[in-house]
């Protein structure tokens, strides 16, 4: 056995993962995460304005939420990491995001009606639309990373990758959900198309488990 052999870890489960696939889930996570946040205040513009202290608010909640699926998704990604739970974190933001869609009237009128302070009204508003699906989307890119990492001497450039990759993803959704989406689409749309590119992403990874699980077991 020589030393590049000895480095490696017992498992295999991250040296089987194609990078292009991981880093194009990483990609549409960020795009995602950016664009949800863009809608964020037209959403709630007709019951609380689109005041500063609105996106305030909103970014006060994605900032909060993401910070919160970092810490998780590293805890989750020492367990064991597989393409399975990977998949699920892009199943559940996507079930995570309807309510957006379909709820988001009936959760904001009953706040509009009980808080007086459209300031506190509308970060409440954000906790319940946004808290949930971007904590998981924020799990995301530390499980990538461990996905990926096949021995401490490349974790750094792993990990610079990912987010890099993420990030732009990030710009991407932002430019092009304020330069074109919302101009081609209505906002329930956009969430539903954003949704739909989860799920897929999602679908493909569990596939792609799958099949791994089939070659490992070979």
């Amino acid at each position: 056995m020589n030393a590049k052999q000895a480095r490696r870890p017992n498992n295999q489960g991250p040296q089987a993962i194609p990078s292009l696939l991981v880093a194009s889930a990483a990609f549409v996570s960020g795009f995602c995460i950016m664009t949800i946040e863009m809608l964020g205040a037209r959403i709630m513009a007709p019951y609380f304005g689109g005041s500063l202290s609105v996106w305030g608010s909103i970014l006060t909640v994605f900032m909060l939420a993401l910070a919160c699926g970092y810490l998780i998704g590293g805890k989750l990604s020492a367990r064991r990491p597989s393409l399975f739970n990977y998949a699920f974190f892009f199943l559940a933001a996507a079930a995570l995001s309807l309510p957006i869609i379909f709820l988001a009237d009936e959760i904001m009128r009953p706040i509009f009606l009980a808080v007086e302070d459209p300031r506190y009204g509308s970060l409440l508003a954000s906790l319940f639309l946004y808290f949930l699906p971007t904590t998981i989307l924020g799990m995301i890119s530390p499980y990538s990373v461990r996905l990926l990492v096949e021995n401490s001497d490349h974790s750094g450039q792993k990990a610079g990758l990912l987010f890099f990759v993420s990030t732009l993803g990030s710009a991407a959704g932002t430019l092009g959900t304020s330069f074109y989406l919302v101009l081609w689409f209505e906002v329930n749309e956009i969430v539903f198309g954003t949704a739909a590119a989860l799920a897929l992403i999602g679908v493909v990874l569990m596939i792609a488990g799958t099949q791994r699980g089939h070659a490992n077991d070979l």
